[in-house]
């Protein structure tokens, strides 16, 4: 089977998500251009990117353990077997309640850290109140990000689509608001700043549950997978399985995101230009990100369910597929990047000196737009194959071994400013992006092997 012959199935389920997660991080930069029009935009947005930082660190290494879900729902789906995806379903949702409450637990006690770090005590004080803000919506969260994997796993995508473009609106008005205030005759919504973009995102998120749920309801009514009479006895044999597979792709999210995380609050001791501009870029970075992580998500649906059918060179090619849209795609982004980064800087805000501050972080982000797409497709393709301890092993190699040493040397003993930090994670993508490419390459061959292996 070609790659050519992929490509419109893998379009057809991606294309959905794309638009879901371009949705999902549309949240965070309307958050951030509604802050960057108070009176403060240095402060308001480095408070913002401080919390946010913080908070997705954790929250997506965490609820990265619920990808195990992808693999199996997935190969259940491909074999046919709609009662053991819900039963893998019912599992999750167990999984997730206890995630979501750890998470919970440790956004309480974050602040007790938060406030002993070396950074201004104002930015520090006004993120404080908006983590706080953003940790009402943890439980629907991980609700959402259960459910999304079952819908993807059986190829209806659309439903998630929907819920985020819609929620993207509830945040909109949400953010206008509770940041700034505003009164209607006896009614008075009070301004509260930072703190009400993050309570408008919690909002959004309960939001974007109950919408999936009900999407589910009328799915599973109009297709009988059988979801509503699944047996209901708990195996944590399942909790097992899918904790050991999800653990190295959630360690791998949290290595990747954690190295974001450490380098927001290094270059956070360095001033709230520098802090303002890094979170104006890493939004845009992340947006374009976006588009290959939906199509990765894609290449792990697509190439489990040929698994489950037992079409090894049917996942072949899903996974090449998707490889290549996601590296093509980040490549045009990459050319976006370098031609209009004034203008990508001025959506964001008015201020000078912040739009100066920015100029340097997007252009170094222009230069691993298409290592990023690789690793990201890559590191799905591999995940519906079942392959979750690669991606774990080359990012904290990458970024950890490689990249972030040589951006603290180029930030902090060469003194060439604080998109230093950001070359050194462009190298760690690049490694990242060649020798997940590889790996992939490599599986191939294997499943090419078992293919010729099968009976006619």
């Amino acid at each position: 089977m070609s790659i050519r012959s992929q490509i419109r199935p893998v379009l057809t389920l991606a294309l959905p998500l794309i638009l879901a997660e371009v949705g999902w991080m549309s949240m965070g930069i309307v958050d951030t251009i509604m802050v960057g029009h108070m009176a403060n935009p240095p402060l308001a947005i480095s408070a913002a990117a401080l919390g946010q930082v913080l908070y997705n660190t954790i929250a997506f290494g965490i609820a990265g353990i619920l990808l195990g879900l992808d693999t199996y729902l997935a190969q259940s789906h491909g074999a046919g077997r709609f009662d053991e995806a819900n039963r893998w379903l019912l599992h999750g949702l167990i999984l997730a309640a206890g995630l979501a409450l750890t998470l919970i637990l440790i956004i309480v006690c974050a602040p007790a850290v938060m406030l002993r770090l070396p950074i201004e005590r104002d930015v520090l004080t006004t993120s404080v109140s908006f983590l706080g803000a953003l940790n009402w919506g943890t439980p629907a969260l991980f609700l959402y990000f259960t459910l999304r994997r079952y819908l993807q796993a059986f190829n209806h995508v659309r439903p998630i689509a929907w819920a985020l473009v819609t929620a993207n609106l509830i945040n909109l008005v949400g953010d206008w608001l509770l940041i700034f205030g505003h009164t209607w005759g006896p009614i008075h919504v009070p301004a509260l700043g930072v703190a009400g973009a993050g309570l408008a995102t919690s909002v959004s998120r309960w939001y974007l549950a109950f919408f999936l749920v009900v999407a589910l309801l009328r799915i599973e009514r109009r297709h009988n997978y059988g979801l509503l009479s699944v047996a209901r006895h708990f195996e944590p044999t399942r909790i097992r399985r899918l904790a050991l597979l999800g653990a190295p792709a959630g360690g791998q999210i949290l290595v990747e995101i954690a190295i974001f995380g450490l380098v927001t609050f290094l270059i956070g001791t360095l001033g709230k230009l520098p802090l303002s501009g890094h979170e104006i870029a890493l939004n845009c970075a992340s947006t374009t990100f976006m588009v290959p992580y939906a199509i990765s998500a894609a290449a792990a649906v697509r190439v489990g369910q040929a698994i489950g059918r037992k079409s090894p060179l049917e996942a072949v090619s899903a996974g090449w597929a998707a490889i290549a849209l996601g590296a093509g795609a980040m490549a045009c982004f990459s050319a976006i990047l370098l031609g209009l980064p004034h203008a990508i800087a001025r959506c964001f805000t008015a201020d000078p000196a912040v739009i100066a501050a920015t100029i340097p972080f997007l252009l170094v982000a222009a230069v691993f737009q298409f290592f990023d797409g690789l690793q990201i497709t890559a590191t799905g393709a591999l995940r519906g194959a079942g392959n979750t301890h690669a991606g774990l092993i080359v990012h904290f190699i990458g970024y950890w071994i490689i990249g972030l040493p040589i951006g603290y040397l180029i930030t902090f003993r060469l003194h060439r400013g604080a998109a230093g930090l950001w070359i050194g994670l462009c190298i760690g993508l690049i490694v990242a992006g060649t020798a997940l490419t590889s790996i992939w390459r490599h599986t191939t061959k294997t499943m090419k092997t078992s293919a010729q292996l099968l009976p006619n």
